[in-house]
């Protein structure tokens, strides 16, 4: 049952209720066992001691982590110990969600999974709040974005919007090398780079609004296209630049 804290307001005679969660006092968790902590836990949450146990044992099979059921806590390594948080953090399918660097201390692998999990949550219309310095799991994850720095909102809206705004219209390509590349009123070659006897390498600049459609027919007229692709650039690019001033 929720405990909650009744104030009084007499100027607008009405009282305000504020949910508060409470940690108990004297209870040592790393001496208790994973599932006996995680139940407790999800009781807490206000699950039931039954619904605890199926929901717990359908993660704990799906984590590949049953073996840790009867471990104290103090047994598991930082990475273990995460992913029994991660579960209990879900296990009552709050519709708001925050992490923060819910990858930190993962092998690939396990961070993979969790990433599957969050998406799978995102999919089911949970809200997430998602902390990280690692701008490629945001690409990953997020929609939108907020970024801070030094306690300011710097850039914030959605993902493909932001790495699409700051675009510098330039694009790689692969073509055969029987014919150098040249400049034209459309694009510039920015670099070039001979990748093997048959391919070169161009990195170009768009200098003009046309399609990237008519930017390969026209590059196409010079020569055989092996590869093309539009720069856009990282979060993590774009992460740096701002925060260093450069956008």
């Amino acid at each position: 049952m929720p405990v909650r804290c009744g104030l009084t307001d007499d100027s607008h005679a009405r009282k305000i209720f504020i949910p508060l969660a409470i940690f108990p006092k004297n209870v040592d968790y790393k001496q208790m066992k994973v599932g006996e902590q995680a139940i407790y836990l999800a009781q807490l949450k206000g699950l039931s001691r039954q619904e605890a146990k199926k929901r717990l044992t359908d993660w704990f099979e799906r984590f590949e982590i049953m073996p840790w059921w009867n471990k104290k806590l103090e047994e598991l390594s930082k990475g273990m110990q995460q992913k029994v948080q991660f579960v209990i953090t879900v296990l009552h399918r709050p519709r708001l969600l925050i992490f923060d660097e819910p990858f930190s201390g993962f092998d690939p692998v396990n961070a993979e999974l969790l990433k599957r999990e969050i998406l799978k949550l995102k999919d089911e219309g949970h809200t997430i709040i998602f902390s990280t310095h690692n701008m490629a799991s945001v690409e990953e994850i997020c929609d939108h974005i907020a970024l801070i720095n030094h306690s300011k909102v710097v850039l914030q809206g959605a993902v493909t919007d932001i790495r699409s705004r700051y675009k510098s219209n330039q694009y790689e390509l692969t073509m055969q090398s029987s014919k150098p590349l040249q400049n034209s009123d459309a694009f510039e070659i920015v670099s070039s780079e001979v990748q093997d006897e048959q391919t070169v390498n161009y990195k170009l600049r768009k200098l003009t609004s046309i399609s990237n459609s008519e930017l390969l027919s026209l590059v196409g007229a010079q020569g055989e296209i092996c590869k093309f692709t539009e720069c856009i650039p990282s979060m993590n690019d774009i992460f740096i630049r701002t925060v260093e001033g450069k956008i």
